[in-house]
């Protein structure tokens, strides 16, 4: 890995001063933890060199809880989130996903807002200089083709944060700060399908809270992901389910998946399940509506195809798992 290059750090007190910053020409970019945009600056494709950061702001480490409904400030750290009684009562599907991030040490400086709005990954973008150099680079950054898909107009670099397929089944909302004003939006239109540019974020916005409604009656939910290596790895795909289940019949579904696109999708089509047994026949309809919207393409060591049919076969056996806890 290169050597870190040269770069300006502005530590911001208050919204209002970093909001500035960020909207001033440079480019500039918020700092967090930091464990996935130094390796990224280091490899040299990050192109940013003044940086923003957001501890010295009070008030964005906060997790506070009333009448079931949750909200999360953005730099709630991983560990902090895998580990707070709060979360583990209230949204254990959240701390379950937060576990499965990276290492203890990672998750110590990771923060939940880190990791919504990570950079999507491909291996032909996240590799050193020289490498991408000799392939003439990609379209996400330096290039003009796509190399998964070369005949393609776009980038198929995959979304991989594991927190935001739980809050999407959970109906969550996010709060965005800029020098206009503050917005509230649906946490599904953070993302667009679109590797190079997978955030609907303006260059000035900060997302500085996360709002999480109460769980419905009954809602059980939970997080599970394929990884190449057992600990410390990205997902190939990571599915999140919320379901709740009245007298044996479902009364409620919904399924998020992340690692598969350029964006973690909220699954169509499971409003036909409800009032429904959970049976083979349902399982197997849900394995190909999942296998159906995801999108895979050749952006990890894995085959496609094989992500496709993970993803599917995760959301069977959760929807299996919950259900059967819920009888």
């Amino acid at each position: 890995m290169e050597r870190m290059p040269e770069f300006e750090l502005k530590r911001a007190t208050t919204l209002a001063e970093a909001v500035t910053w960020l909207g001033a020409a440079g480019g500039a970019k918020l700092l967090a933890g930091g464990t996935d945009l130094i390796p990224n600056l280091r490899r040299g494709i990050e192109p940013a060199r003044v940086f923003v950061d957001l501890a010295g702001v009070p008030g964005l480490a906060e997790i506070a809880l009333d009448a079931g409904a949750l909200t999360l400030g953005p730099r709630v750290t991983l560990a902090r989130l895998a580990g707070d009684a709060v979360i583990a009562r209230e949204f254990p599907a959240l701390a379950e996903a937060a576990r499965a991030i990276a290492g203890p040490g990672h998750r110590s400086a990771a923060t939940l807002a880190g990791n919504l709005c990570l950079d999507t990954r491909c291996i032909y973008y996240n590799q050193s200089e020289w490498w991408r150099a000799a392939n003439g680079y990609c379209l996400k950054r330096g290039g003009t083709v796509c190399h998964v898909a070369p005949q393609g107009k776009r980038c198929h670099a995959a979304f991989s944060g594991d927190l935001a397929p739980t809050l999407l089944v959970r109906g969550a909302e996010v709060d965005l700060v800029s020098t206009r004003g503050t917005r509230r939006i649906a946490l599904a239109e953070l993302y667009r399908d679109d590797g190079a540019a997978h955030l609907a974020l303006a260059r000035d916005e900060v997302l500085t809270c996360v709002r999480v409604p109460a769980a419905p009656p009954n809602l059980r939910s939970a997080y599970r992901k394929a990884r190449t290596r057992g600990a410390m790895d990205f997902p190939l795909a990571g599915v999140a389910v919320g379901l709740s289940v009245h007298e044996g019949m479902l009364d409620a579904l919904r399924v998020a998946i992340t690692g598969t696109n350029s964006n973690p999708i909220l699954l169509a089509g499971c409003d036909e399940f409800v009032g429904r047994s959970v049976d083979a026949g349902l399982l197997a309809q849900l394995g190909k509506l999942v296998q159906k919207q995801v999108s895979p393409m050749r952006s990890t060591v894995t085959q496609s195809n094989y992500r496709r049919q993970v993803a599917a076969v995760l959301a069977q056996r959760l929807v299996r798992e919950l259900s059967g806890a819920c009888a």
